[in-house]
Formats: structure tokens, C-alpha cells, sequence
């Protein structure tokens, strides 16, 4: 064979092997790639998060469970997620809160730590935005769609562990316009079981099945001002114990825990509290709200930085959205010509900046200007950006990046310990304590 043909037939050869071994023909997709062809649909293409956006609520994965642990520092905790299985196999699953994921309690807003354990939580959750700054494990994409085994069923350990919204029953049923019907009960001594049927007020033919749910002498029942006992209840009805009677259809809304339960029953949720009327709902509300306006005062308003317009000698411009669902007063102190701080945060919300609370470095100059969207926001938006203006801008106060800002009318304390960072420290016992925390007696 001569030289020429020689060589055009290694040329063939190579271009053949490059074919054979390359990643479109030699792997199949792993499930991590499922759905990122440009042939699929944004629905079913793996969706993360994005800096500086607003997740779609429909992209989010729903599900509920009973916390079970709470890191309220560092925003993050577990639930025991329900599933097709044995409740009490399930093992606690961490979740962390997305910097403007919205918490509320009894139809209001809420911290983590108001947040009784054992309440059950429905969740809206998604994958995490920067797997390698997750503050909680990473899962393969596909996580619940798999069998746990040991009797628990799949959906109990959902990848989707970063969270827009966190609500309890009735927190859901009022923004869904729900209640809850009670159907009948039955009463033994200390405790009983309530029938109850979950219906929408707006799509009557919506309603589900009737769930029996327990309660005992430990169940908070509110009627108006008031506070009643489990056997004020009881006897005020004259109800007779050991027999099964019927209700009224009493329609109210229900606070909803777990609790083991007896006589193998696997997973029965249990009433930790009744709210009978109107008026106890909406006085349970305006307390879990004022408890909140109180911690955000102190804490400072979370929002993320939209754009910076820097001038000379450190001056900037700063524009920035503030996160939604708070107390609409709390808005309303955001005012034009106003004197304000600005201090960057990480995810959890941590101050990153002074070594002794989050006005050491934070930057100070007046509001510009308030401006309001006249659309409605999506979730995690209030729709409200400020203009800030500061004489000498600090690292970490970027486009995209979160801060936390305090109006001039807002009180200026110091923060505990475990709520800030020393300094902006990246060192991951700083930002996650280790058990070297505690004292050495």
C-alpha cells in the first residue's frame, strides 16, 4: 500500500474510534441528565433554582410530614416525611429553607422556632440550588420516586429538600379557602377519635375521605377569647364515652401533630389543636404575628441585591427586592428619604459582617426611593424594592447575593452568638457548630 493511501486509511480509522467512544454513544443518561435534552419540555427538565430568581411555584414538589428537629440558626431541620408506608419507620429527612422561603404558623408568619415539634407541615420544596453549598445532604435527583423498604414505602426521602414554603394545617387550609367538617366523635376517659372530612369552601365537589384523627386531654380547644379543656368539651356536649356519635358537620379548623398510637394503627395523625370559630382562629393569628414583626425587627429585613450603581471614593447605589410574606407594617417602614443599614447575609440568613453584631460593618445612607409592583409578586417576592444609597459600599453587597436591611425606625440590638458569622468566616464549624461548641467541664 502506498503512503498516501496509508495514511487517508488511519484518517478513517481514527475518525471511526472518535465516534464509537464518544459520551452521546458510549453512556446511557444517568438520571441526574434525565430530561436535559432540548427535545423535553421545561415541566420535565430537572429544575434548580436560580440566583437572583423567584422559583415557579408549579415546579415545586409538594409533600408533608411531622417535624422533628429544628437547627433554627441555621434554617434548616428534619421532617418525618409521609409516604405509601409505616409512618413511624420513617426516618427524619433534613430540609433546609431556601433565603426567602416563606414559614408560617396558624395562618401567619413564623421562624422555625415557633414551631412546636411534632407539628405536621405541608411543604413546597425544591432540589438545591448549588449542591456544593448545601447546609443539608444532597440526593439523586430521583430520590422519591424510590422504595425505602422496611415497610415505609417510597416519597420519604424526596431530593427536592430546599424549601419555598413551609405551613402548617391551618395556614394551608385558610390560603387554600378550606376547612375542616367534623363528622363524628368518639370518647374513651382521657382521649377519642374525631372523624373529620378536609373540603374547599370554593370547589365543593373537591372534598376527600373522611379521616379518623386522635386527640386527648393535652388537645387545645378555642372557642372565641377562650381556652377549653378537653372534658369541658366533652361534658359541655354531653357526649357519652365509649359510644361513636354524630356530628353536625361542625365545620373548623384543625392543628394537626403525630403522636405514636395505640392498637397498631401506623399512621394516624392526631389534633393538637380545635379551633371551633372565627374568632379563636383570627386571635391565634394575630399572636403568632406579632411574635414574628417582634423577631424581624431585631433581625432586619431579608432582601437580595437587583442591581449596584457604584460612584467614586466607595460611594453605590443599591437596589434591592425585599423578600415576601411578612406583616404589611413591617413594609410600611420602609420609607422614601428614610435613614437605613445594609449588611450582607449568607443563605441562612446569617450576618456575615462584625465581630459583634450586624451593625459593626453594615453600611448607612438614606432610602431613595420605595417602588412597588403593581403585578402580583410571586411567592417569596414582596413586590417591594428599595433604592439605597451609601457613602462606602462593602464586599459581599453584590447583584445577586442577600443582605439584610434595618429602617431607621427599627430598635438596634446585638445578636446571640449562634445568629452570625464572625467576620464573614467560611470555615464550616463556624457556619455549622460542631459538638466542640459546648463547654469542656
Amino acid at each position: 500500500m502506498s503512503k498516501p493511501a496509508l495514511k487517508y486509511l488511519i484518517l478513517i480509522i481514527v475518525a471511526l474510534t472518535g465516534l464509537l467512544l464518544s459520551p452521546s454513544s458510549s453512556r446511557a443518561e444517568s438520571p441526574n441528565e434525565k430530561g436535559s435534552s432540548g427535545d423535553s419540555s421545561p415541566e420535565e427538565q430537572i429544575f434548580r433554582p436560580q440566583r437572583g430568581q423567584f422559583p415557579p411555584v408549579h415546579l415545586g414538589h409538594t409533600y408533608r410530614g411531622e417535624l422533628v428537629f429544628v437547627d433554627h440558626a441555621n434554617r434548616r431541620g428534619s421532617l418525618r416525611v409521609e409516604g405509601s408506608g409505616m409512618f413511624f419507620r420513617n426516618d427524619p429527612h433534613p430540609f433546609a429553607l431556601l433565603p426567602y422561603a416563606e414559614v408560617r404558623y396558624r395562618n401567619a408568619p413564623a421562624d422555625l422556632k415557633d414551631i412546636p415539634l411534632g407539628t405536621v407541615l405541608r411543604v413546597t420544596a425544591y432540589l438545591p440550588p448549588d449542591p456544593k453549598l448545601s447546609s443539608v445532604p444532597v440526593l439523586p435527583v430521583d430520590n422519591r420516586e424510590r422504595d425505602a423498604n422496611h415497610n415505609r414505602g417510597a416519597g420519604i426521602f424526596p431530593a427536592e429538600n430546599h424549601v419555598l414554603l413551609l405551613e402548617d394545617e391551618p395556614s394551608y387550609c385558610q390560603r387554600t379557602n378550606s376547612k375542616w367538617q367534623l363528622n363524628k366523635i368518639q370518647v374513651k376517659q382521657d382521649h377519642g377519635t374525631l372523624h373529620a372530612t378536609h373540603f374547599s369552601e370554593t370547589q365543593p365537589n373537591s372534598n376527600a375521605a373522611p379521616e379518623a384523627l386522635t386527640f386527648d386531654s393535652a388537645t387545645r380547644i378555642w372557642r372565641g377569647r377562650e381556652r377549653l379543656t378537653f372534658r369541658e368539651w366533652v361534658d359541655e356536649n354531653e357526649w357519652e364515652e365509649n359510644q361513636e356519635i354524630a356530628l353536625a358537620d361542625l365545620s373548623v379548623q384543625l392543628g394537626i401533630a403525630w403522636k405514636p398510637t395505640a392498637n397498631g394503627v401506623f399512621t394516624r395523625f392526631h389534633l393538637s389543636d380545635i379551633w371551633l370559630d372565627e374568632i379563636s382562629m383570627q386571635r391565634s393569628s394575630d399572636l403568632q404575628l406579632e411574635t414574628h414583626k417582634q423577631f424581624i425587627r431585631a433581625r432586619w429585613m431579608p432582601a437580595w441585591v437587583d442591581a449596584v450603581e457604584y460612584g467614586e471614593f466607595g460611594q453605590a447605589t443599591v437596589t434591592a427586592t425585599l423578600f415576601g410574606g411578612m406583616a404589611p407594617s413591617l413594609y410600611e417602614d420602609f420609607k422614601a428619604e428614610d435613614g437605613a443599614m445594609m449588611n450582607p447575609v449568607e443563605a441562612t440568613l446569617k450576618h456575615t459582617h462584625g465581630a459583634y453584631g450586624p451593625a459593626h460593618m453594615a453600611c448607612r445612607g438614606p432610602i431613595l426611593e420605595v417602588i412597588r409592583s403593581e403585578s402580583a409578586p410571586p411567592r417569596g417576592s414582596s413586590g417591594i424594592q428599595i433604592r439605597f444609597k451609601t457613602d462606602l459600599i462593602i464586599e459581599g453587597i453584590r447583584p445577586g447575593n442577600v443582605v439584610r436591611v434595618r429602617p431607621a425606625a427599627w430598635p438596634l440590638v446585638n445578636l446571640p452568638r449562634e445568629e452570625y458569622l464572625n467576620d464573614g468566616s467560611s470555615i464550616s464549624e463556624e457556619r455549622f457548630p460542631t459538638p466542640a461548641i459546648f463547654p469542656k467541664y
